[in-house]
């Protein structure tokens, strides 16, 4: 009997990855970012509480969202399963099974940002398809069933005339002509679903003509502002100064991210304002644009993490345009909303004052990569991330923190998100053996808004050593740092810390990142080898 019950399995297995490969074909024809799994996926980001989202950022980095598919792939395939399965006994399971799988598909589209009907005709082609292909697979199975259980029990009534029965199996498995109808039928449904997938893949061009485009784009005057000299001091291993787009961090909840033409792009500014202002692209680019190199660092940074970056960035001067909207008195807060419906509150004072907070639209000299945000994202220097830096922006809300609860804000993080001083060490790597003797040390600090002053450096708790710094443009960018002291042979443990330029030094307090940024000295252990 186990025999016959894993082919009904392995029909609701197949049948279920079939409606998933129409589904998403149907979303990529209709050029639909949101495909059914992938609105499950984002749903799910979206209920995530902010201290299961930290650890899994912490402990799976930008491998994350794969995991969660993967998760989420075979989940829906124990279920097909289970559902054809129960199909030989209860034709009505898997319609209830298919029915309530196709109502919370549809109920995590409906969520998505600017969802429409024409959203759910994937969910309806995928539902159609479960209910069609595992019909088509069942039938020989319930025909075999017949032929080996003449007296009925294996399934309910038949629709169609058994089979003539050519042997009977002992355990009870299919006759050998239902059996080899059933896999011929499955193979062919599995061959046609890779098919099917495959030309969504082909067909869903959005984004390879969104890139193409991003490749073509020029942005006059971007990229102009050259790194300073003494910027880097020639430590090899200390992350470089100017980070590459391709190896900049990501962090965003978007699990596809949203690929926007130029032409389709604007952005409304509107709320607490005098006169609302809809921007598009072209007249972005027709605005006078600033530049400046500016580190940018997330909130789910540990102490000695590498969410942080730093790098050329032009746009144009958020208040001016607030200013152009003229703010309304007893406003404080911006409501910042991406194309992919995340959102985030950022205190109204950081988009108006001298900071140079910006709407970005080239990152070193070139238009924003798509997955930093093009084409166009905000950037506000001295904030974390979660509550400033908005990729793929198309909304800004004036109004007060008091109105509104933002996507990080439900999830327990800081209201404001100011960064808070930090250090860490890239040379040594942890683990590493070196020579004993002079030892250099070396890695990079930042405070934006304020800048660093000085960095210091200790082995095994003694005295603290000052380190030499790179030049920086301004008080928005990290800063290398290197030293050398002599240290004996034996296992070491070195630690940094930093003052910022107001005299504030580092704390040594260890918080986690949980609810508005860690603290800590990032510490290093090593080997110092003798040499004799």
């Amino acid at each position: 009997m186990e025999a016959r019950a894993g082919l009904w399995r392995l029909a609701g297995l197949v049948a279920g990855l079939a409606g998933l490969a129409t589904s998403y074909t149907a979303a990529m024809v209709l050029t639909i970012r949101e495909s059914p799994v992938v609105a499950i996926a984002e749903g799910v980001i979206r209920l995530t509480p902010g201290p299961v989202a930290d650890f899994v950022i912490r402990f799976f980095g930008a491998s994350n969202k794969a995991l969660l598919l993967v998760m989420i792939f075979l989940i829906a395939g124990l279920v097909f399963a289970a559902l054809g399965r129960a199909a030989r006994t209860r034709w009505w399971v898997p319609l209830a099974g298919y029915s309530v799988l196709a109502l919370l598909t549809a109920a995590a589209v409906i969520a998505q940002r600017g969802s429409t009907t024409v959203d759910l005709l994937p969910v309806v082609v995928g539902y159609l398809t479960w209910l069609l292909v595992l019909a088509l697979l069942v039938a020989p199975l319930r025909r075999a069933d017949r032929a080996a259980d003449p007296a009925g029990v294996g399934g309910p009534v038949a629709t169609e005339a058994p089979e003539p029965r050519t042997d009977a199996y002992g355990d009870g498995a299919a006759t050998p002509q239902g059996r080899r109808t059933f896999l011929v039928r499955a193979v062919l449904v599995a061959g046609a679903a890779v098919a099917v997938a495959g030309a969504g893949k082909v067909l869903g061009t959005g984004r390879r003509a969104v890139e193409e485009t991003r490749r073509l784009l020029r942005i006059e005057g971007a990229g102009l502002t050259p790194a300073p000299r003494g910027a880097s001091l020639g430590l090899q291993a200390i992350a470089p100064w100017q980070t590459p787009n391709d190896e900049f961090y990501l962090i965003h909840t978007a699990l596809v991210v949203p690929a926007i033409a130029p032409v389709d792009w604007s952005l409304r500014i509107h709320g607490m304002v005098e006169r609302e202002i809809v921007l598009t692209y072209d007249d972005l680019l027709a605005r006078e644009r600033t530049e400046a190199w500016v580190t940018l660092n997330c909130v789910s940074n540990p102490v000695g993490g590498d969410l942080v970056g730093n790098a050329l960035w032009t746009g144009v001067l958020t208040s001016e345009l607030l200013a152009e909207a003229g703010v309304l008195d007893g406003a404080d807060a911006v409501l910042q909303t991406s194309e992919d419906g995340w959102t985030c509150g950022t205190p109204l004072a950081a988009l108006t004052d001298d900071r140079g907070a910006m709407l970005a639209v080239a990152m070193n000299g070139e238009a924003l990569p798509i997955e930093h945000g093009f084409p166009v994202r905000t950037l506000v220097p001295g904030l974390y991330g979660y509550v400033s830096a908005t990729k793929w922006v198309v909304d800004l809300e004036v109004t007060r923190f008091a109105d509104f609860s933002a996507y990080w804000t439900q999830r327990g993080w800081g209201e404001q998100g100011p960064v808070k001083i930090a250090s860490r060490i890239d040379v040594p790597r942890s683990g590493e053996s070196l020579p004993a003797g002079k030892i250099a040390f070396g890695g990079v600090a930042w405070m934006q808004g304020t800048g660093v002053s000085a960095v210091e450096f200790s082995v095994d708790d003694g005295e603290w050593v000052p380190a030499t710094l790179g030049k920086v443009p301004s008080a928005d960018t990290w800063v290398q740092w290197a030293g050398t002291t002599d240290v004996a042979p034996g296992d070491h443990v070195v630690r940094v810390r930093a003052t910022d330029a107001d005299g504030n030094v580092q704390t040594d307090v260890e918080r986690d990142v949980l609810p508005d940024g860690a603290t800590g000295l990032d510490a290093v252990d090593f080997t110092a080898t003798d040499t004799d």
